[in-house]
């Protein structure tokens, strides 16, 4: 079904024209294109698209993987994610890889942490948890840890916190922006009980989700800018880099700088003072009650 609706959401998004396609009369009863075009733009039968699509990609060779990428002008993101969804429907689909990391981190993942200063830096796991975080990053993300679940979630943080609304002053863009991570994550791990549990409980529980959850959206998510309305300081406007980290994999570094000189370094600075006197690291490392889904 996972292939059926990424291909058929893709499809129905270009239109003959940006195909390149000349139409001659007649009206059309789907607003992008028609399986026998992408077929045609793709150099492959309409059967055996229209196989692809109902999901059997099993043996499909990169060739054709990447001809359809070009026929619906899917991005590198989409493009990954077909990969990954082929990739699963093989025969190997299922086979053992090195296992993802998703509970705590190395000793030396956390001095490592602890020794950038200026910056707020965690580590992530594919199921959207921070799993360890310096002082400023804790401090950042003060409001995730208002509530007793551990470990701290982004994606029910944005969908079912209201003080999600306030932090993240685009609260949409955020919201479309962790639905795609999160559609990227399952294509990537696409027998992962707990992850799938996460999106369930999302779609019971949020509207919102469910709504975003439908449109099949993917996105690579390793560097850009991200505004946050942090309670304490305002307005912080920070860069981001995000690097996978090879010996650990599932875990991902994330670290958010402010551009030198500006107000958010200064509000950055402000932020560390208060995070020192408030002591908010012990109390988001503090022993609460754990999240029963966690492994």
């Amino acid at each position: 079904m996972e292939v059926r609706e990424f291909l058929a959401s893709r499809r129905a998004r270009i239109t003959p024209e940006m195909a390149g396609l000349t139409l001659f009369g007649g009206r059309r009863r789907v607003p992008g294109l028609r399986r026998e075009e992408v077929a045609m733009l793709a150099g492959v039968s309409v059967d055996y698209y229209t196989k692809l699509e109902r999901g059997n990609l099993s043996g499909t060779s990169e060739s054709v993987l990447d001809a359809i990428a070009r026929a619906l002008k899917l991005d590198e993101a989409e493009r990954d994610h077909l990969y990954n969804l082929a990739r699963a429907s093989s025969p190997s689909g299922r086979a053992r890889r090195r296992p993802l990391q998703s509970g705590a981190v190395r000793p030396t993942l956390q001095f490592m942490l602890d020794s950038i200063t200026t910056a707020p830096a965690f580590i992530g796991n594919h199921h959207m948890d921070v799993v360890a975080a310096n002082q400023l990053g804790f401090a950042l993300y003060s409001e995730m840890y208002r509530g007793p679940t551990r470990p701290a979630n982004h994606s029910r943080f944005i969908f079912l916190d209201p003080k999600a609304r306030d932090f993240y002053p685009n609260w949409d863009l955020a919201a479309n922006t962790n639905v795609a991570i999160l559609r990227t994550q399952t294509g990537r791990n696409p027998f992962d009980k707990r992850l799938a549990d996460l999106v369930g409980e999302l779609s019971v529980r949020s509207e919102e989700f469910r709504t975003r959850w439908a449109a099949h959206n993917v996105r690579r998510h390793y560097a850009g800018t991200k505004v946050f309305h942090h309670p304490v300081v305002g307005e912080l406007e920070l860069a981001y880099e995000a690097m996978e980290l090879a010996e650990d994999p599932g875990f991902t570094l994330t670290v958010y700088p402010a551009v030198p000189g500006s107000p958010s370094d200064e509000r950055l600075r402000l932020l560390a003072s208060w995070a020192a006197t408030e002591r908010i690291q012990d109390v988001a490392s503090a022993a609460e009650p754990q999240d029963s889904r966690r492994p």
